[in-house]
């Protein structure tokens, strides 16, 4: 059975009638920050690590940390959806705003989607209009201090306003294409698009699922 099977079989969670702006349907608020993932946590060395921009563009770049690291950096504070139903409120993340990094590495996109790629091959696809708001982040720091590696250190794509499978931890690669093709979760049972407020979490499927595989995951 896979992840997706799993989680249509989960008991649906009532949402508090007071948090309904917040939180969306099925969605059970926690304080604590869930680890989930596929494959190893990667080990890195930041003087050989790499971001690499390419596809669709009028140039292909490949940029080393420090030059992220140099860019205008935003701290933003947003509210985190995960597919496998939690959610966390005011979660403070600090990195470069999507827009700005396109910006500062001189890319013209000229694809209207991305493919995100994460390491060990891990991929998540959104569409660039998705991207370029205000609130999304190539993300280095949580709450004042560098992401742990289980979270994504040392740098991950934060996406809040859809489900967190699209905020790609590890990420290594940004490719613009001319079609929205599915990434790894989306091959594999999983929305397209990802909303929380339209629930949409599974290809196919207009609802429902409930509760949780993330109570048994690990936290931080």
């Amino acid at each position: 059975m896979n992840k997706a099977e799993r989680i249509k079989r989960m008991r649906v969670p009532a949402v508090d009638p007071a948090l309904a702006r917040r939180l969306p349907p099925g969605q059970v608020l926690t304080e604590r920050f869930p680890i989930l993932h596929e494959g190893e946590v990667p080990v890195y060395d930041l003087e050989t690590w790499t971001l690499r921009v390419f596809g669709e563009v009028d140039r292909e770049v490949t940029l080393s940390y420090a030059d992220i690291m140099a860019m205008p950096q935003t701290t933003i504070t947003c509210d985190i959806h995960c597919v496998t139903r939690w959610s966390r409120f005011d979660n403070r993340f600090t990195g470069v705003r999507f827009r700005d990094f396109l910006a500062a590495a001189g890319v013209t996109p000229r694809g209207r989607y991305v493919m995100l790629h994460g390491d060990y091959g891990y991929t998540a696809n959104a569409a660039l209009a998705d991207l370029e708001r205000d609130d999304v982040l190539l993300a280095h720091s949580f709450d004042g201090a560098p992401l742990t590696d289980k979270h994504g250190w040392p740098l991950r794509l934060i996406v809040p306003h859809l489900y967190f499978w699209k905020s790609v931890k590890w990420l290594r690669g940004i490719e613009f294409l001319n079609e929205n093709n599915p990434g790894f979760w989306e091959q594999n049972g999983f929305h397209l698009n990802g909303d929380p407020f339209r629930e949409e979490r599974f290809s196919g499927e207009a609802l429902p699922i409930p509760e949780d595989e993330w109570e048994k995951k690990e936290f931080d």
